[in-house]
């Protein structure tokens, strides 16, 4: 296990003047929701996640060696990039770029040295109500990762991968979940060896074929902005009244996963993953100020699931992150079922009737 200051570099061994690298990321969804952090990206409580397949970023990095490093950028950086999202420039995220840079720059010392050309797309639509942070944070994560490795290249793949997964943290909190491995977590859990809070670690145990080519249809209740960013929504956990509580849950709930991811259990896996997606909005509507990011087609789907399984005895759920968007899982077993439950009751409460199918995959790839 790594500690904080083994991922700051002495000195490098090769030079690099110029070059490109190309990684794609997916997103993820937590199962054990990751809601209030401490300080510098720190969760509060350990969280754990199906990382998606079809859901991702694809990034782009071009790197080409600066004459002078210490020169300052017209808005007063000491980082120059250019940034492009599907081929155009994309000026008003730069400054998360920017901030993403100082917070990573005592890692990697080399950003003030190039001048970078970040290029990004997503495979899912854009303002889709999909997170976008974690598949591109942990893509451009990825990307820088790559040159590191080219400056030092005896660098090992544990070290590599368990310090983009640390970058990708310092972008976006869920971000390290989307590096590497199909279930991972995320968070100090006393029974989960190799457990961190600094980064995402492929979960550890034995996983029951059931969940290998789990399903994630994703019904885009909500195409647009949220009205309170996850960024606040976490800070309200700060004081908020039943913070500790929850907090304790989250870890009793990663727990109980162990057992379940290893015998199985469909029954068991369902009340976990709804009361968490469940307890993460009852934390938003009783936090000061309060707000609700659920919709009422949100709360029609719900009911319609819980009605449908009741019915059918089809073990089907639904998780929800932090917005009106409501994430179906179920086994690859039973998908023809749900699709044709989804095509037929579901859809109409969709924004223009969108839904994304996705499925369990293993994380970043270098292409």
């Amino acid at each position: 296990m790594f500690l904080d200051t083994d991922f700051i570099p002495s000195k490098y061994t090769q030079t690099v003047e110029n070059g490109n690298f190309l990684w794609t990321a997916p997103s993820n969804i937590a199962l054990v929701k990751y809601w209030g952090k401490k300080e510098n990206q720190i969760p509060a409580n350990p969280s754990v996640s199906f990382t998606l397949n079809n859901c991702k970023t694809i990034t782009k990095l071009a790197f080409e060696k600066k004459n002078i490093s210490t020169q300052l950028n017209e808005t007063g950086s000491e980082f120059s990039f250019d940034l492009l999202f599907e081929g155009k420039p994309k000026e008003d995220f730069k400054p998360k770029i920017n901030k993403f840079f100082e917070r990573i720059a005592v890692y990697l010392p080399f950003l003030k040295d190039y001048h970078f050309t970040i290029d990004t797309e997503n495979t899912f639509p854009h303002s889709s109500g999909i997170a976008s942070s974690a598949s591109g944070m942990a893509a451009l994560a990825m990307n820088l990762m790559s040159l590191e490795k080219a400056l030092n290249p005896s660098m090992t793949d544990d070290y590599f991968y368990q310090k983009a997964s640390l970058l990708a943290r310092l972008g976006s909190g869920s971000a390290c979940r989307s590096v590497k491995g199909q279930v991972v977590v995320w968070g100090s859990q006393a029974n989960i060896k190799g457990s961190s809070d600094l980064y995402g670690v492929e979960y550890p145990y034995v996983i029951h074929d059931t969940f290998k080519d789990f399903q994630d249809t994703i019904l885009l209740v909500d195409k647009g902005e949220k009205q309170v960013s996850s960024t606040l929504g976490h800070d309200l956990m700060h004081d908020h009244p039943y913070a500790e509580r929850r907090f304790a849950q989250a870890h009793e709930n990663l727990d109980k996963l162990i057992s379940i991811f290893e015998n199985g259990d469909l029954e068991e896996f369902i009340k976990v993953v709804e009361s968490e997606a469940l307890t993460l909005h009852a934390m938003m509507m009783t936090s000061m100020p309060y707000f609700i990011l659920m919709k009422p087609n949100t709360l029609q789907i719900i009911n319609a699931i819980w009605k449908f399984r009741e019915a059918t005895k089809i073990p089907v759920c639904f998780t929800l992150d932090a917005g009106a968007n409501v994430h179906v899982l179920y086994p690859n077993v039973v998908k023809e079922n749900v699709l044709q439950f989804i095509k037929d009751e579901l859809v109409g409460y969709c924004q223009n009737a969108q839904y994304l199918c996705d499925q369990i995959g293993n994380g970043a790839i270098q292409v």
